[in-house]
C-alpha cells in the first residue's frame, strides 16, 4: 500500500497553534494556582525524599558550584528542547512522509496528556522551593525562562510530567524508527539521558518528572501506533470496516 500523501503545511502549522493556544491558556491560570503549585511541589519532593529517589538536589548543588558548565547546560535547557524536536518533526515531514502522520500523533499526544496534567494538578518545579538553586537564572542563560521577561510566556508550575523528557524520548523514538545505524541510535540515546540529566541539575524537574514524562511518551506513542494500525487496516479491508457498521433500520410502515 502507497505511503499517506504529506499534510501541507499550513495544516501542520494550525495543530501547533492550536497546541500553543492551550498552553497560553493554562498558563494565564497561573496567578490562580501558586500556592497549590508550591504544595504539589513540596509533595513531590517528599515522596522522592522518603524514597531514596532524589538526584535532583546532589545534582543541582553540583552544578551550581560550576558556573560555565551551568550556562552551557542552562542555554541546552532553554533551547535544545524545542530547536531539536521541532527541526526533527519538520524533517520527517519532509523526508519521511509515510511516517509523518504516526509520529505528529505521538508527539501531539504527548502535549495533551501534559496539558491536561497541568490544568488538574499544577506543579512548582524544584527551582522554587527552598534548597535549590535557579542555574538558568543565576548564570544568565539564553532563555532565562525562570526569570525576566520570558517567564510571562511560560508555565512555571508545569513541572509534572516533564515534557523536556517526553519530547526527547519522541526524538530518540523518530530516530529510532528509520535509522539503523549505530551512531545514529547511540546519539539518540546519550540525548535523551542528558536531557534527563540537565533538567534535575538546573533544578527546573524533580526526578519523578522525569518518570512521568517517560510515561507519558509511552502512552502516546501506544496510542498513536495504535490508531496508525486501525488505519491501515481499514484501508487495506475497507469491507471489513463497513461489517462493523450497525444495520441500517429497516423503514416504518
Amino acid at each position: 500500500m502507497p505511503p499517506p500523501p504529506r499534510p501541507s503545511l499550513w495544516s501542520q502549522l494550525v495543530v501547533v497553534a492550536a497546541l500553543l493556544w492551550v498552553y497560553d491558556a493554562i498558563n494565564n491560570l497561573n496567578p490562580l494556582r501558586r500556592a497549590s503549585a508550591l504544595a504539589h511541589g513540596a509533595s513531590v519532593l517528599h515522596v522522592e525524599v522518603l524514597s531514596h529517589l532524589d538526584p535532583e538536589g546532589a545534582l543541582n548543588r553540583w552544578l551550581a558550584g560550576h558556573a560555565s558548565l551551568g550556562r552551557f547546560l542552562g542555554d541546552y535547557y532553554d533551547t535544545a528542547h524545542f530547536v531539536v524536536t521541532l527541526a526533527l518533526l519538520g524533517w520527517v515531514w519532509w523526508r519521511w512522509s509515510g511516517r509523518y502522520r504516526s509520529l505528529r500523533n505521538a508527539l501531539a499526544g504527548i502535549n495533551v496528556i501534559g496539558f491536561v496534567t497541568f490544568w488538574l494538578y499544577p506543579v512548582a518545579p524544584p527551582r522554587m522551593l527552598p534548597g535549590f538553586v535557579d542555574v538558568v537564572a543565576v548564570t544568565h542563560s539564553v532563555g532565562a525562562w525562570s526569570s525576566g521577561a520570558l517567564a510571562s510566556h511560560a508555565n512555571e508550575y508545569a513541572a509534572m510530567p516533564s515534557l523536556h523528557i517526553g519530547w526527547a524520548l519522541w526524538c530518540a523514538f523518530a530516530v529510532w524508527s528509520f535509522r539503523r545505524d549505530v551512531a545514529s541510535r547511540a546519539a539518540a540515546a546519550a540525548y535523551v539521558i542528558v536531557t534527563a540529566a540537565v533538567v534535575m541539575a538546573t533544578a527546573n524537574h524533580y526526578f519523578l518528572d522525569v518518570v512521568a514524562g517517560a510515561a507519558t511518551a509511552a502512552a502516546s506513542a501506544a496510542a498513536a501506533w495504535w490508531w496508525e494500525r486501525r488505519r491501515v487496516v481499514a484501508a487495506a479491508n475497507p469491507m471489513a470496516e463497513l461489517a462493523r457498521l450497525p444495520a441500517p433500520r429497516e423503514a416504518a410502515r
